[in-house]
């Protein structure tokens, strides 16, 4: 099995990940960077191209700012390329990658899905009207693709199907019409998607899940399986204890290299679509806290409702704190929590500064 330590790139680490923060990284490179484009700010988006085969993958990350986690396993993935693994070797014999590490920078700084203009980037494929939408749809004109890559967080609230897992790793075979037609297309990154799952069973079993595959063709991955380019969206979700997505990374980062195997070896027809439906839709039932007979504490809430807490992500000099705010109160059932807490009373809260707030929630709720 592979030692993914020997790999992880160690000077990035956590949810802030900006282009400062990869500048180590990528200085490794022995590739000089391929300008497609500046961000609204003026910051320079770069691609990097690697390989000289005949299969081209696009990749890129970042599109949403605070959408780090695929940046992280694309530096670990750089760093695996640039061994003397065998099967680094053969990738970049048989595949062509065009990577872009982060392509929204601004949204990167200032930690925002949109960029400093204040647009979602993956709802601008059709009208290009961001500079950062336009860099993406030249690279991939100019470099006409065999296939996209489209890399993304997604929050902490997705289980993996109706179950008590969390939806550590989520995949999607975008639509390309509103029928949403199993398409040749959605079918070779449908195949692609069963090879990646085969794998994370065997790391993360039953955390695996599948993007809702309503087609909306202002998504950028939609656009682009429209245009006839088998394309797979990446969600790196929530694993145990983990927010800060260190190991969720890594189950990013051998994702990709499973499915870069994949192609290079010509094996994407040993995997049949029908396994693709056997993932798990996506379900939101989970919270980032889940408190049990909060009545104890305080006796404005309901006997028998439960109180759901998610956290929100606050940028804080350079670093991402998890503030605790109240999502649900009633009687969550069917619903499940990273972390549970049964209140007997105010000490099952323990001396953290997390519990505090929770607990200061708690006490100070007033119907």
């Amino acid at each position: 099995m592979m030692d993914y330590s020997v790999y992880k790139e160690k000077s990035i680490e956590g949810r802030y990940i900006t282009m400062e923060s990869i500048g180590s990284c990528l200085s490794k490179l022995s590739i000089a960077p391929i300008p497609i484009g500046d961000s609204v700010n003026g910051v320079v988006i770069n691609a990097f191209k690697l390989g000289a085969g005949d299969k081209k993958i696009l990749m890129w990350s970042q599109m949403h700012g605070n959408e780090s986690t695929t940046t992280k396993a694309l530096c670990d993935m750089f760093n695996f390329l640039g061994s003397k693994e065998p099967l680094a070797h053969t990738i970049l014999k048989h595949c062509t990658l065009m990577i872009v590490p982060i392509l929204n920078p601004d949204g990167a700084t200032v930690y925002t899905r949109e960029n400093i203009n204040k647009i979602d980037l993956n709802r601008d494929a059709k009208n290009l009207s961001q500079p950062e939408s336009r860099a993406l749809r030249e690279l991939f004109e100019s470099f006409e693709p065999d296939f996209c890559f489209n890399l993304h967080d997604q929050r902490t609230l997705f289980s993996a199907g109706k179950t008590n897992k969390p939806a550590t790793v989520s995949f999607l075979s975008p639509a390309s019409n509103k029928e949403r037609h199993i398409t040749p297309t959605r079918e070779v990154a449908m195949k692609l998607i069963v090879a990646m799952d085969s794998m994370l069973q065997n790391h993360i079993p039953g955390q695996v899940g599948r993007y809702d595959d309503g087609f909306n063709d202002n998504c950028v991955g939609d656009a682009f399986q429209k245009l006839g380019v088998p394309t797979v969206l990446f969600e790196s979700g929530h694993y145990p204890r983990d927010y800060s997505r260190e190991k969720t990374r890594e189950y990013i980062f051998l994702s990709i290299l499973e499915a870069l195997k994949t192609i290079a070896e010509n094996k994407i027809d040993l995997y049949k679509t029908g396994d693709y439906f056997s993932i798990p839709n996506n379900q939101k039932l989970f919270f980032d806290v889940l408190i049990i007979n909060p009545t104890i504490v305080n006796p404005e809430i309901e006997t028998g409702h439960a109180v759901g807490i998610r956290y929100k992500e606050v940028l804080d000099d350079h670093k991402i704190s998890f503030k605790p705010e109240i999502a649900e109160i009633g009687p969550l059932e069917g619903f499940y929590g990273h972390q549970t807490i049964e209140c007997v009373d105010n000490k099952d809260f323990g001396f953290t500064t997390s519990q505090k707030e929770i607990l200061d929630l708690l006490l100070n709720f007033n119907k």
